[in-house]
């Protein structure tokens, strides 16, 4: 299978590798600017991203969809923020709108040679330091951006996950034929980035859900019983979901970056009991997509 045969690896260790590297390496320092309505723009999980970055501010959030709409709507936006990885695809395109506006401006990217960063001022460009990783893994990219506002420290998460994860991580992880994930209110705008993570590595291939424990434990998302399925919560014992039930500990006031990695880690751990569908596809899929297999800024 070429260059993904010789150094493949699951979610899991991206996320290690990750959380090592910051720790060599550090983050540059963020300014988000001093925004009351900003427009923050980004495709994927860079724009759940950006709304983690931006939880604190009452900010309009777009993709590339519709921030035309977003532009024209809202009239009291008085910035705008790309986030984009890698600023290729349709951020040049976005980049080039945005500085018709007479807007105060920030791109966050990983690639110092990013098509898009042409549109802002140097002084506004924000590259953020990331490994290789397999196209969609994005693991060290938005988990450097987010570590980077919570100002959370890389070296205690890597040292949770060994200490408290792994002895939390049942052997029969990756044989379940359904998955709920659990989480609590204050992480909610995690559970898009572990749906996505979901849906890239397996497709449809089995049941998943990511829910808040709040809103699962009174909505009717187990009134259809699903025959082998794992209920995992995060940070907390769940006592009324499930009949096969697992707890991922997370460390006292854990923020988003934490949650992020111990999520994806958990999902990693999946993926390395599963059948290697992702490992299986992406090769032929990126060839027909005209995409890299492995990206690197």
């Amino acid at each position: 299978m070429g260059e993904i045969d010789s150094w493949f690896l699951n979610l899991d260790k991206a996320v290690i590798n990750a959380l090592e590297f910051f720790m060599e390496k550090g983050l540059p320092k963020l300014d988000l600017g001093n925004f009351k309505r900003p427009l923050v723009i980004g495709s994927g999980n860079a724009i759940e991203t950006g709304k983690i970055l931006f939880s604190d501010v009452d900010a309009v959030f777009a993709n590339e969809s519709n921030y035309e709409h977003a532009l024209k709507v809202y009239k009291n936006i008085d910035g705008a923020i790309l986030i984009s990885a890698s600023g290729k695809k349709d951020a040049p395109q976005i980049g080039e709108r945005l500085k018709k506006f007479k807007l105060k401006k920030r791109f966050l990217t990983c690639n110092p040679d990013a098509p898009a960063a042409r549109y802002f001022d140097k002084k506004d460009i924000y590259v953020f330091p990331s490994l290789p990783e397999f196209y969609t893994y994005n693991t060290s990219t938005y988990m450097g951006m987010i570590i980077a506002k919570t100002k959370e420290d890389p070296k205690k998460i890597l040292e949770f996950i060994k200490t408290k994860v792994d002895k939390a991580m049942p052997k029969y992880i990756g044989k379940k034929k359904a998955y709920t994930f659990l989480v609590d209110k204050d992480h909610a705008l995690i559970i898009p980035m572990l749906q996505t993570k979901f849906i890239e590595l397996f497709g449809r291939k089995f049941g998943r859900d990511v829910f808040t424990r709040q809103y699962a434990e009174v909505h009717a998302i187990d009134v259809v019983p699903t025959t082998d399925e794992l209920f995992v919560s995060f940070g907390y014992k769940n006592e009324k979901l499930g009949e096969e039930r697992l707890t991922i500990p997370l460390p006292q006031n854990a923020n988003y970056g934490t949650i992020m990695a111990i999520g994806y880690y958990v999902i990693g751990k999946i993926q390395a009991g599963k059948k290697s569908y992702f490992k299986d596809n992406l090769e032929n899929w990126a060839k027909k997509k005209g995409r890299e297999v492995v990206v690197r800024y």
